[in-house]
């Protein structure tokens, strides 16, 4: 197996799409990631649950999208380390199908370059049947030439 190779600062513009993904979460992903992260909240794998309190259904964890779309950033940029901060605001409900699951629509793009410090700000934006998801989501990374 290689490893990816690492992106140059100086290969960068912005604007430029640099990444996009488009996951699938299953029930089965949210019972792995409550496990994980110890999110036992049933809204997250119980469909009577969700109903009770008003849900259109289960949903995945807003931390699980997160993670998703960071994990572009990372594939993209071929090294975790390089990420230097992250932020984002949860949006709206991603409503998993027990059968069909739900697949993200994922895109990152380089929103500012700084020169000085070799940093690039990667705005991604995440949706979900055509809705965004996530917002204000931003990666900042650092490069090391």
């Amino acid at each position: 197996m290689s490893l990816p190779t690492r992106r140059a600062f100086g290969d960068l513009e912005v604007g430029a799409v640099v990444a996009k993904a488009e996951p699938r979460i299953t029930r089965d992903d949210l019972v792995r990631y409550a496990g994980a992260s110890v999110d036992l909240n049933p809204i997250h794998y119980n469909d009577v649950t969700a109903a009770e309190v008003g849900l259109p259904g289960v949903l995945a964890h807003g931390m699980l999208t997160a993670a998703l779309a960071l994990q572009t950033v990372v594939d993209w940029i071929g090294d975790p380390t390089a990420v230097i901060s992250y932020e984002t605001r949860f949006t709206r409900p991603v409503v998993v199908d027990p059968v069909d699951g739900a697949t993200l629509s994922i895109s990152a793009k380089v929103a500012r370059l700084d020169p000085g410090e070799h940093t690039a700000r990667i705005d991604i934006t995440v949706s979900y049947e055509g809705r965004t998801v996530l917002g204000k989501t931003q990666a900042q990374i650092r490069f090391s030439s």
